[in-house]
This record gives structure tokens, sequence and C-alpha cells, in this order.
């Protein structure tokens, strides 16, 4: 019979032995410790915001459409109409830095002149300075 040979795995050390190694070769790391949440019982609660009405300028007129597209090199706009138009009307255009008040000259559908414009058409009108998309069409 031949002896058998011991694995260097199989020796057991003694238990002093081994924790003076491991404590020589652990190297202490700096660990975060995680943030706890923060207990925010005051915002929880839904807070009610009132709606303010509309304010409505009182030399405005009925709305009768909003524009939705400039043509800047021949100055017209595309208005997408809510209410009948014709020429010779006062027509006031209201945005967020617009405000032009203008008489109707010119109108068109599809590049055709036209005197009358009803409901749901988009007709292009000749206006006198920029006006920009989601202004405001007033008849005054």
């Amino acid at each position: 019979m031949v002896p058998k040979k011991k694995n260097k795995r199989s020796i057991k050390k003694p238990a002093k032995k081994l924790l003076k190694k491991t404590k020589k070769k652990t190297i202490r790391k700096a660990v975060k410790k995680p943030v706890k949440a923060i207990k925010r019982k005051a915002f929880k609660k839904k807070l009610i915001v009132k709606k303010k009405p509309a304010v409505k300028a009182k030399n405005e007129g009925n709305l009768i459409g909003v524009i939705t597209h400039y043509f800047p090199h021949v100055q017209a706009a595309v208005i997408k109409l809510k209410a009948p138009l014709s020429k010779g009307e006062n027509v006031k255009i209201k945005g967020h830095t617009t405000d032009i008040t203008q008489i109707v000259s010119s109108l068109q559908i599809d590049r055709a002149d036209i005197q009358n414009a009803k409901k749901g058409d988009e007709i292009g009108l000749q206006v006198v300075s920029r006006v920009r998309r989601r202004d405001k069409v007033y008849k005054v």
C-alpha cells in the first residue's frame, strides 16, 4: 500500500494562525452608509388649486379663428375659421407678443381670391406685421 499524500487544503491549521493571516490581508474600505429616507407627511396632502376663469379683454370681439401658419416672405397668415368672415370686416389678432387690428383686404382659399369664407375653412389672410401660430383672431 502506498501512503496517501496530503493536500495542502486538507491540512488543518490552528485557528489562531488563520485569524492572524486574514487580519493582515484584509484592507478596510470606507463604506458609505445608505441615507435614510426622510418622511415628509406634510407634502403628502393634496393641494387644492383653484383655476382662474379666462379673462376676456373688453375691446376684443367675437373669436372667429386661430392662426395655424405664417408665411413671412409674403406676410400672409393661414387661419382656421370658427365663424364666417368676409372682406372689409375689422379683425383683431391677439397673441403672446402680437396685438394687431386691421381691415380684411385680401382673403384667399387655395390661392383664389374670395369675398366670404364660412366656418371650418382654412383661409389665407394678408397681415400688416408678423403673427405667430396659436394667435387668436377676433372680429371687432
